[in-house]
C-alpha cells in the first residue's frame, strides 16, 4: 500500500539522520569523560578508543529509543506542517491506520533494543571493568619507567631501572629501596628479570649488593650475590571482588532472582516497552496545527522521554529495595503509559470530548409540549 510505504521510508530516512547526530554527540561527550577519567590514571590511556567504544554501546539502547521517539515525532511533524496528513484523512486513511506501518517499521528497532539492553549492555560494561581491573591491578615493575623512580603499590618499595626491555620483562641496573618493620634495605643489581612461582611474582636480580640498616640503630650489614628474588606481586590471578550487577549478565541474574536482579531486570526489558510506549505517544503528541509552530510538541516529547526513562531508573532503586513488586511495577508503568497512549490515541482519532460530553449529561431534561 502507498500510504503504509511512503511512511516506512521517511520513517527510516528520518532514524538514520537521528540515529547519525545522536551517535556523534554521544561520542563527543564520551571521548572528553573518557580522557579525563584516563587523566586521572583509572585506566590504560592507550584504551581510551577502546572504553569509548564500550561506553557508547552501552549507552546504545537509550540512544536508539530516543532516536526512535524522535524520528516518529519528526515525520509525522512534518506531515502535518505540509498538510499532507490532511489528503490522507481525507482519502479515508484514520489515525489509528498509522499504527501499522508504525510497528512493521519499528519492530526489528525494538528487537535490537532488547538484545542490546540484555547482553551487549552487560558485556560492554563488564570489558570496561576488565580494563579498569587490569590497569588498576598491574604489578609493581609494569608501572616502572626507565630512568624514573616509581613507588610500589603498598608504599614499601622504591624501583628505579635505566634501561628495560618490556617484552621481555627484564631489565639493566636495577635500584630497589624497601622499608619494612623498621627495616631499610637498598638493593642494586645489573640485571634482573620477572618470573612467575606459583601465583606470586618474583623480581630476579643477578649480580648486585644488598645493603640492610635498622631504623634508629647504626648497625649496617652489607651482602654480595649473584642471583636474589624479591616478591613484587601476590596472587595476580586473585579472584576480583564481587561483580556490579551492571556487569552480570540477564541469564545469571533470571537464574537467581534476588530484589537486586530483579531490580536491573527490570531496568533492561524497561527500554524495549519504553520504546514501544513511546512510539504511541509519538502518534498522539505530534499533532499540530499547520498554522501554529511544532516547537511545543518537541519540547513536551522531550520531557515525556525523560520522565519515562527517570522511572524506569527509579524503578529499579524501589524494586531491588522491596519498596513494590517487581510485576506490579512494569504493569503499572508500561502497562498505564500503554493504556494512556491507546486513549489517548482514540480520543484523537473519535474526536472524543470530554467536557461536551459531561455538559451534555448534566444538562436538564424538557418533555416536549404536545
Amino acid at each position: 500500500m502507498l500510504f503504509h510505504s511512503s511512511i516506512r521510508k521517511e520513517l527510516a530516512r528520518s532514524f538514520v539522520a537521528t540515529m547519525i547526530v545522536l551517535v556523534t554527540v554521544v561520542m563527543t561527550m564520551t571521548l572528553i569523560r573518557t580522557l579525563g577519567m584516563a587523566s586521572r590514571g583509572s585506566f590504560n590511556p592507550s584504551d581510551v578508543m577502546l572504553v569509548m567504544g564500550y561506553t557508547v554501546l552501552t549507552f546504545m539502547p537509550n540512544i536508539m529509543t530516543m532516536g526512535l521517539f524522535i524520528a516518529t515525532i519528526a515525520t509525522l511533524s512534518r506531515l502535518y506542517r505540509d498538510s499532507e496528513m490532511v489528503i490522507w484523512f481525507s482519502s479515508g486513511v484514520d489515525l489509528s491506520s498509522l499504527l501499522r506501518p508504525l510497528l512493521r517499521f519499528a519492530w526489528p528497532v525494538l528487537v535490537v533494543i532488547g538484545g542490546l539492553a540484555l547482553f551487549a549492555l552487560p558485556w560492554a560494561n563488564q570489558q570496561i571493568e576488565d580494563l579498569k581491573f587490569h590497569y588498576e591491578n598491574r604489578g609493581d615493575l609494569e608501572r616502572v619507567q626507565p630512568g624514573q623512580f616509581q613507588e610500589s603499590v603498598d608504599g614499601k618499595r622504591v624501583f628505579f631501572v635505566e634501561k628495560s626491555q618490556l617484552n621481555e620483562q627484564s631489565a639493566t641496573n636495577i635500584f630497589v629501596a624497601t622499608t619494612d618493620g623498621g627495616k631499610e634495605t637498598i638493593t642494586s643489581a645489573r640485571k634482573g628479570h620477572t618470573e612467575l612461582i606459583g601465583n606470586d611474582r618474583f623480581l630476579v636480580l643477578e649480580n648486585g649488593q644488598r645493603l640492610e640498616s635498622t631504623t634508629g640503630k647504626s648497625d649496617l650489614k652489607i651482602s654480595e650475590f649473584k642471583r636474589y628474588a624479591i616478591r613484587v606481586a601476590q596472587d595476580p590471578l586473585a579472584a576480583k571482588a564481587e561483580a556490579p550487577l551492571g556487569t552480570r549478565t540477564s541469564i545469571e541474574l533470571i537464574s537467581k532472582p534476588t530484589l537486586a536482579h530483579l531490580g536491573e531486570i527490570s531496568l533492561r526489558i524497561g527500554f524495549a516497552f519504553a520504546a514501544l510506549n513511546l512510539m504511541i505517544l509519538a502518534l498522539t503528541a505530534s499533532r499540530v496545527n499547520p498554522r501554529v509552530g511544532r516547537s511545543g510538541n518537541f519540547i513536551f516529547s522531550l520531557l515525556l522521554f525523560q520522565v519515562y526513562l527517570n522511572l524506569l531508573s527509579l524503578g529499579q532503586n524501589w524494586i531491588a529495595s522491596g519498596q513494590i513488586n517487581f510485576l506490579a511495577f512494569n504493569l503499572m508503568l508500561h502497562g498505564g503509559v500503554m493504556s494512556v497512549g491507546l486513549l489517548w490515541l482514540a480520543q484523537q482519532n473519535y474526536n472524543w470530548h470530554l467536557g461536551l460530553n459531561l455538559r451534555k449529561l448534566m444538562q436538564p431534561k424538557t418533555n416536549a409540549e404536545p
